[in-house]
C-alpha cells in the first residue's frame, strides 16, 4: 500500500507523521508539507516530527498544483490529509477526481476536539473516513453529523504521539511545564494574570524550575494566530523569579524532567497524564468552547490560580480516561475500518463525496476559499480576481446582516 500525508501548520505536521508511523511499517509513506502562509519553520519540522520515525529532511515542501501532479503520478492507496479545515476542503477538491481509481481519503483532528464543532464536519465531507481519539469525541461527532445530514464515518483511533506511562524515576526532576497556547486565554490581561501566577509559583517555591513552553519563537508562525505572545508579556513585566523561563522544542524532553504541568486546555495535558505527570488546568477563567477546556469537566484536572501557585497538582479521575484518550487500545477501530474501505476501493465501491457548499457564490466562491485557504501561493487567475472582488463583497455581506441583526434586536426591545 502507498499513502501520501500532506500536513500543513505545526501541530498538524506533528500529528499527520504520527498517523502514519502507526500504519503498518510495510506501507510505503510519503509525507508533504503543502505550502501556505502559516508552514512551519525548519525548526518547527523538526520538532514537530520528532519521534516520528521522520526527519524534517523527509517532507517535500509542494505548492498544491505539484501536490496534485503527485497524486497523480504516484496513484496512493491512500491520501491523509492532516489540514487545518479550510485547507483540507481545498486540497480533497482538487486530488479527488485526478486518478482513474481515487484513494481513500482519510481525515481528522490533531488534538482535543470537543466539542464537536459544525466547520470541522464540513470542510472534510470529501473524507471517506475522520479519525478521532476519544470514545466521547466519536459519540459527540456522529451525533452532530446525523443533525447536519453530512454522511460521514468517523473511527476512534488512539492520541498517536502518547507514550503510555510506564513506572519512572522521579527523584532529581524538578520542572513545572506550562504549555503555552496561542489563542487561549485570549484577552491580554488574562495572559498577563497567568504568568503572574507562574511568576508567584517561581517565588514560592525557588527549588522548582517553571518552564513556559512555546510552540514557535519569534518569527515563526502557529496553526492558530497569536496575540500577545508570553515571551513578549513576559519581557514587558520587569524583573521576574530566575527559576521562571521560556523554552521550546519537542514537548517529551521536558515532560521527563516534569514534577507538573500546566495549561489552560492543551492536548499537551494528556501527553502530560500519558506520561505519570500531574496536571492543573486553570479554571480561572471559566469552562466552556471558547477555551477548550469542557472536556476536563470530571477529570478532577481542573483547578484554580491558588493550587496553581501552590504547586498542588493534581491527579486524574479513573472513571474519566477510558472516555477521555485513555481507552483500552482494542477499542480503537480506525486499521479496521480503514482496511474495509480500501476493499471497497479495490471492488471499485467506493462512494462518492461531495464538497459541502458553505455558502453560495459557485465557482467565484470556490475561488476564494482557495485564495483564503493558501494565500500567496494560490497562483491563479481566479484566486486573484477573487482576492480583489470577493472580500470586499464578503465584507459588506457581513456588515449588512449585522445591521439587520442589531434591527432586530431594537426592535425586540422597542415591542
Amino acid at each position: 500500500m502507498r499513502v501520501i500525508a500532506v500536513v500543513d501548520s505545526d501541530s498538524y505536521v506533528k500529528w499527520g507523521a504520527a498517523v502514519l508511523a502507526a500504519l503498518p511499517r510495510e506501507w510505503l509513506k510519503s509525507l508533504v508539507l503543502v505550502a501556505t502562509p502559516i508552514a512551519p519553520s525548519d525548526a518547527q519540522l523538526q520538532t514537530a516530527l520528532a519521534g516520528s520515525g521522520f526527519a524534517a529532511s523527509d517532507a517535500l515542501r509542494l505548492e498544491l498544483p505539484a501536490i496534485v501532479d503527485l497524486v497523480r503520478e504516484q496513484q496512493p492507496d491512500v491520501v491523509l490529509l492532516s489540514l487545518r479545515g479550510p485547507v483540507a476542503s481545498v486540497v480533497a477538491r482538487d486530488i479527488y477526481d485526478v486518478t482513474a481509481k481515487r484513494p481513500v481519503i482519510v481525515s481528522g483532528l490533531p488534538g482535543i476536539s470537543v466539542p464537536a464543532t459544525r466547520p470541522a464536519i464540513r470542510y472534510r465531507t470529501q473524507a471517506d473516513l475522520f479519525l478521532l481519539h476519544s470514545k466521547r469525541e466519536v459519540r459527540e461527532f456522529r451525533q452532530l453529523a446525523v443533525e447536519l445530514e453530512a454522511a460521514q464515518t468517523f473511527a476512534l483511533a488512539e492520541l498517536p504521539f502518547l507514550q503510555r506511562s510506564v513506572p519512572r524515576e522521579v527523584s532529581g526532576r524538578r520542572d513545572v511545564i506550562f504549555a503555552a497556547q496561542s489563542i487561549v486565554p485570549a484577552d491580554r490581561v488574562d495572559r498577563v494574570r497567568l504568568l503572574g501566577w507562574l511568576s508567584e509559583l517561581a517565588t514560592r517555591h525557588p527549588e522548582l524550575r517553571v518552564v513556559i513552553k512555546v510552540r514557535a519563537v519569534a518569527g515563526e508562525v502557529q496553526t492558530h494566530e497569536e496575540h500577545d505572545s508570553y515571551p513578549d508579556l513576559l519581557a514587558s513585566l520587569g524583573t521576574t523569579p530566575d527559576n521562571l523561563v521560556v523554552a521550546s522544542g519537542p514537548m517529551g524532553g521536558y515532560l521527563d524532567q516534569a514534577v507538573g504541568f500546566v495549561t489552560v486546555s492543551s492536548t499537551a495535558a494528556i501527553e502530560a497524564l500519558a506520561a505519570g505527570v500531574p496536571v492543573i488546568a486553570v479554571d480561572d477563567f471559566g469552562v466552556g468552547p471558547e477555551l477548550i477546556n469542557e472536556v476536563f469537566v470530571g477529570s478532577n484536572l481542573l483547578a484554580g490560580s491558588d493550587d496553581l501557585v501552590n504547586a498542588r497538582f493534581r491527579t486524574v479521575s479513573d472513571v474519566w480516561l477510558d472516555d477521555n484518550y485513555f481507552h483500552d487500545p482494542a477499542d480503537s477501530d480506525w486499521l479496521r475500518v480503514l482496511d474495509e474501505l480500501l476493499e471497497a476501493r479495490a471492488a471499485g465501491r467506493l462512494p462518492r463525496h461531495e464538497p459541502w457548499l458553505l455558502g453560495r457564490g459557485g465557482e467565484f466562491r470556490r475561488a476564494w476559499e482557495r485564495k483564503r485557504a493558501l494565500g500567496k501561493y494560490d497562483r491563479s487567475a481566479s484566486g486573484r480576481l477573487a482576492g480583489v472582488v470577493w472580500l470586499p463583497v464578503r465584507t459588506g455581506v457581513r456588515a449588512a446582516r449585522g445591521v439587520l441583526r442589531w434591527s432586530g434586536v431594537l426592535a425586540k426591545k422597542q415591542v
